[in-house]
């Protein structure tokens, strides 16, 4: 076509007009593209629509040409650029709600303007929260792209090359300290984090619980506390790409009570009890108090042997159950109520009652076999019987024979450096020939990542010059480090890992974290793992339990956020929802997500240990301080019963024994400081009845 010189002054005053519409506060520096965004439902690119470059002009899914529509480029700020630093993707109105308009917009420095690229493949609004996404799940050209609720379906997954150019996590945020301190707020805050693209989030957490996620720019949140309940708050730091830096030092803050009470709640009533072989079980009368009764205390010859907890707007239950005690014995017991602030009441009057000749229930005897100053946390039974179990903070490994009560050290395990909150020398599990290979494998938190090794154990000494790294590079962080190991009958070796405090990294089928991992056991990749790589399973939050069934399945135990745990039964490249969905809540049916076969409230749960003696699942509970007894019926769970419900404090572990009991440990104190050698546990043999 011949330009005339008058077409070509029309075409330069319409770009300089164009230049005029679009023009915007100078962008912040290119650090990646550019390159296209592709949509993993569809097969293709987020474009924009018609290759306009009008303000406003909508974007939508369009068969991918290498065309400057479709060309977009990160920058130090998230923003997605198109065409030039002046035009940015950006969603209309500054709207927060599901649907949103999606456009292109002069680049303005708005939140609405900030983009999130996640490693599990979704591209997040920092001001929303929302995910890119195509509208009614569309995969024709010109589906039109919007803001939707997040939920981990294909329609809001995106590959681009612009996610995998940074992948340097933020640095750790500063001097985190609180302020404005209220029976029931305080003001959180802390200095800067840096990074080499621009913080996007900080997160905000309790004692490994999500508070609340601000944008970069914010460095303070003013949080929701409950009066007189100490918690430990930090803040990790996340970048537009997904990377998440390591947590801030903890910050305690213990609200004081919203007004003073120092009137006791009235005295229970006399415990009645029943009978049944070795096992008691009490009912009282309620107590009365001016403010609410929130615990009641059971004591067994004046020591407390059981507590029963309620919450602020649900009383605690009347009812107690003791199990595992001696047969034919005398047992005296009295209930203390407790209010919100620690009035105890005077005791109940007492009852007595004498156990039968015989267990006749599930539970039939308690034994403490050993104490330790430091937290057990993985454990395994020897050849010999005797015990051999990590020391999580103090970073050695113990061997404890249950008869005598002795315990030795057998080695202090190479490379471990503990998180100040729950990492450190988790899961151990013995070789399935270890008679012959006297291979300990363990699963530890190192300076840089979450590691699995492999030691050789020679005459009760751990060698670590044979020490092998079989798998590195499991992200690490405070909480969420998962830890569990164990083989299956198949002979691979099961590992569980956390989601390193970044919920995003459960979704992401490439990365190893909020796993199920699945190894042979030199390390190698099994030939048939579902994606080739490591990853047996996906969408996990914090898994620490694992066992397997007498049908070759694998069960798993989860720690929820702040609404329920669940336990799941694993199967072969499963996605179990999270972050979406926790237990059944959110997005949890989802095609795509498997249900959990039993949930838990927090409250209640915190369960981290579990396992299976004939067909029968026990889950050892935290903050619930019980032992959970579930009988496993075809894909359920059944016959649930609830054992020493705060009888022993925090439950961490629970394993078979070699005579068909139960080896439980405790996890009482200093269990989220790292601080070794600051605990008082106990490690317990539970014989089971039918």
């Amino acid at each position: 076509m011949r330009w005339t010189a008058r077409r070509i002054l029309v075409a330069l005053v319409a770009v300089v007009a164009l230049v005029v519409s679009l023009a915007g506060p100078a962008s912040a520096a290119v650090v990646a593209g550019p390159a296209p965004i592709v949509g993993v439902g569809s097969g293709r690119c987020l474009d924009v629509d018609g290759a306009a470059r009008t303000a406003k002009t909508g974007v939508s899914i369009y068969d991918c040409h290498g065309g400057a529509n479709q060309a977009w480029s990160l920058t130090t700020n998230g923003e997605l650029q198109v065409y030039d630093a002046a035009t940015c993707l950006d969603v209309a109105g500054n709207d927060t709600t599901a649907p949103a308009v999606v456009q292109i917009y002069p680049c303005n420095g708005g939140q609405n303007q900030k983009w999130a690229l996640q490693a599990n493949g979704s591209i997040v609004g920092v001001q929303s929260g929302l995910c890119l996404d195509v509208s009614g799940r569309g995969t024709a050209n010109g589906s039109d792209v919007i803001l939707w609720t997040c939920n981990g379906q294909t329609n809001q997954s995106w590959t681009t090359a612009l996610r995998t150019s940074d992948t340097t996590a933020p640095t750790v945020p500063g001097n985190p300290r609180i302020s404005n301190l209220t029976c029931t707020t305080v003001t959180f805050s802390w200095n800067a984090s840096t990074d080499a693209v621009g913080v996007a989030f900080y997160d905000v957490y309790h004692d490994g619980q999500l508070m609340t996620s601000v944008s970069g720019s914010t460095l303070s949140a003013n949080l929701t506390v409950v009066p007189g309940v100490t918690w430990g708050l930090f803040v990790n730091a996340r970048d537009a790409a997904g990377n998440v830096s390591q947590a801030s030092t903890t910050v305690p803050v213990t609200p004081p009570q919203c007004q003073v009470d120092t009137q006791a709640p009235t005295a229970p009533g006399k415990p009645t009890a029943s009978v049944s072989g070795t096992t008691v079980t009490l009912t009282w009368a309620a107590s009365t108090d001016n403010t609410g009764v929130r615990t009641y205390t059971v004591l067994r010859g004046g020591a407390a042997v059981g507590t029963v907890t309620g919450t602020a707007t649900v009383p605690p239950a009347t009812t107690f159950v003791d199990s595992g005690l001696a047969a034919t014995t005398a047992y005296t017991y009295s209930v203390v109520a407790r209010d919100a602030q620690g009035n105890a009441s005077a005791a109940s009057p007492s009852t007595t009652v004498t156990t039968g000749g015989a267990c006749g229930t599930s539970v039939c005897g308690v034994t403490q076999v050993g104490t330790d100053t430091d937290i057990p946390w993985g454990l395994a039974t020897l050849p010999d019987g005797s015990i051999l179990y990590t020391r999580r903070d103090a970073q050695t490994v113990a061997r404890l024979v249950p008869s005598t009560g002795v315990t030795t050290t057998v080695g202090t395990v190479p490379n471990v450096q503990s998180t100040d909150g729950e990492g450190g020398l988790l899961g151990l599990v013995l070789s399935p020939t270890f008679a012959s290979d006297h291979w300990v494998y363990l699963m530890h938190t190192s300076p840089s990542d979450n590691r699995i090794v492999r030691i050789k154990l020679e005459n009760n000494v751990l060698v670590t010059s044979s020490e092998q790294v079989l798998l590195s590079g499991i992200l690490r962080n405070k909480f969420h480090d998962g830890g569990r190991l164990r083989f299956g009958p198949d002979g691979k070796l099961y590992a569980s890992t956390g989601d390193a405090q970044n919920g995003d990294n459960a979704q992401n089928v490439s990365g190893l974290n909020g796993k199920i991992l699945r190894l042979n056991p030199d390390g190698s990749v099994p030939s048939d793992n579902p994606f080739g790589n490591y990853v047996w399973s996906y969408g996990h939050r914090n898994p620490q339990g694992l066992a397997f069934d007498s049908q070759g399945r694998l069960w798993e135990q989860e720690f929820g956020n702040s609404v329920m745990d669940e336990t799941n039964l694993i199967t072969k490249g499963g996605n179990y929802g999270w972050p979406a969905c926790e237990g059944t809540s959110g997005t949890c049916g989802t095609a795509g997500f498997i249900a959990p076969k039993r949930t838990y409230p927090t409250a209640e749960g915190s369960c981290s240990g579990i396992a299976i003696v004939r067909d029968v699942l026990y889950v050892a509970c935290e903050r619930g301080a019980r032992l959970y007894r579930e009988v496993i019926s075809g894909t359920s769970l059944t016959d649930v019963q609830v054992f020493f419900n705060g009888t022993y404090g925090r439950l961490r572990t629970v394993e078979p024994a070699p005579d068909g009991g139960l080896w439980l440990t405790t996890s009482t104190l200093g269990d989220k400081d790292s601080t070794p050698n600051n605990s008082n546990e106990r490690i317990f043999h539970v014989t089971l009845g039918g």
